[in-house]
C-alpha cells in the first residue's frame, strides 16, 4: 500500500526523513517548510535546507508564515492525505491541523521524551551532561511535545559530541524509523504509549547564554561549549576581541576563575580548568590555539571576561 502523505519540516536535520519517505515509495503529496529567511553576510532571502531538498524532488512546496490561518489549514484538509510526517517544522500546528491527516500527525523528536521537550532537545542534553538521548515517532497531541510514543531508539552522547555531531546522527537514525511508522499506519497497526515521568523542557537557545561563566566547573563549561557547537557558538573575551571556543578538555588547574594559567590557553574555572582546544576570533575562521597564539599575546596571569 502506497501512503499519500504529507511532510512538514525545516532544517537540515529533517532533510533525511523525507529522502528516507520518499524511496520508501511513498507518495508525498506536498512539503510544508518554514518560509525563506534572510542569512549570512549578505542578508538574501535563503530557502530552507528541507525547501531546496523538496524543489530538487520536484515536489510541490507551500511556506505559509502561519498555519493558524484558515486558508492553509483548507489547504492541508484538501489534500486528503492519509498521515503527515513532521520532523523540526518550527510551527505549533492548531487542532484543525492535526486532525486533518487520516492518521493524524507523528512527528520525530530528538529527545528521549518526556525529557527535553521543545525547541533545542539536541543541545540541552549535551549542555546538561546526560550519558543517553535518541530519537522516537510520536502521536502528536495539543501541548508542546505531549503525545503518545510510537517508536524510540536510543544512543549514548559520546564525550566528544558537538550539537552538530550528534543532530547528525539523530537525524539518520530517525529517518531510519520511518518506514517502520509507515508500515505501521498501513496495517493500521500503530500501539501508541503515553509519555511516563517528570517533563523537561528544551527551551530555545539565548544569545545571552554563549557567554562563557568561568565562575561555573570546568566540566559544566566543557558540556556547554559542545551543546552550543557550531552554533551560536560558547564565547568570551580574549584581548578585548570576542573569540567562540568550539573545543575543549578538563584538565586539572586552580587559580581564579577566567585566569590564565600557562602558555596554552589553559583557564581556569570555578573548579578545575580548561584549555582551549579550537577558537575563532571574531571574522576569522577556526582554528587550533597554538594557531591563535602566534598571532594573539594571552598573558598568563591575566583574567579573561
Amino acid at each position: 500500500m502506497t501512503l499519500n502523505i504529507v511532510f512538514m519540516g525545516t532544517p537540515d536535520f529533517a532533510v533525511p526523513s523525507l529522502a528516507e519517505i520518499i524511496s520508501s515509495g511513498h507518495n508525498v503529496l506536498r512539503v510544508y517548510t518554514q518560509p525563506p529567511r534572510k542569512s549570512g553576510r549578505g542578508k538574501k532571502l535563503t530557502k530552507s535546507p528541507v525547501h531546496q531538498f523538496a524543489e530538487l524532488m520536484s515536489l510541490p512546496v507551500e511556506t505559509p508564515e502561519s498555519f493558524r490561518k484558515s486558508k492553509v489549514i483548507d489547504g492541508l484538509e484538501a489534500l486528503n492525505a492519509d498521515v503527515a510526517c513532521v520532523v523540526a517544522y518550527g510551527q505549533i500546528l492548531p487542532q484543525r491541523a492535526l486532525d486533518a491527516p487520516t492518521y493524524g500527525c507523528l512527528n520525530l523528536h530528538g529527545s528521549l521524551l518526556p525529557r527535553w521537550r521543545g525547541a533545542a532537545p539536541v543541545q540541552r542534553a549535551i549542555m546538561a551532561g546526560d550519558a543517553q538521548t535518541g530519537v522516537q515517532i510520536m502521536q502528536m497531541a495539543k501541548g508542546l511535545d505531549t503525545g503518545d510514543i510510537l517508536l524510540s531508539e536510543t544512543t549514548d552522547i559520546r564525550s566528544d559530541d558537538t550539537a552538530a555531531t550528534l543532530s547528525l546522527r539523530l537525524s539518520h537514525m530517525g529517518a531510519q524509523m520511518w518506514p517502520r511508522a509507515l508500515g505501521a499506519v498501513e496495517r493500521d497497526a500503530l500501539t501508541p504509549t503515553p509519555q511516563s515521568g517528570e517533563p523537561t523542557y528544551a527551551h530555545k537557545i539565548d544569545k545571552s547564554e554563549a557567554r562563557l561563566d568561568w565562575s561555573l566547573s570546568s566540566r559544566n563549561l566543557e558540556g556547554h561549549i559542545r551543546g552550543l557547537s557550531p552554533f551560536p557558538g560558547a564565547w568570551c573575551e580574549i584581548d578585548g576581541r570576542r573569540v567562540k571556543v568550539h573545543l575543549a578538555q578538563v584538565v586539572d588547574g586552580q587559580g581564579k576563575p577566567g585566569e590564565v594559567l600557562d602558555e596554552r590557553l589553559t583557564i581556569a574555572c570555578g573548579e578545575d580548568a580548561l584549555q582551549l582546544l579550537s577558537v575563532q576570533p571574531a571574522g576569522k575562521s577556526r582554528m587550533g590555539a597554538d594557531d591563535f597564539l602566534r598571532g594573539t599575546d594571552v598573558p598568563v596571569g591575566s583574567i579573561l571576561d
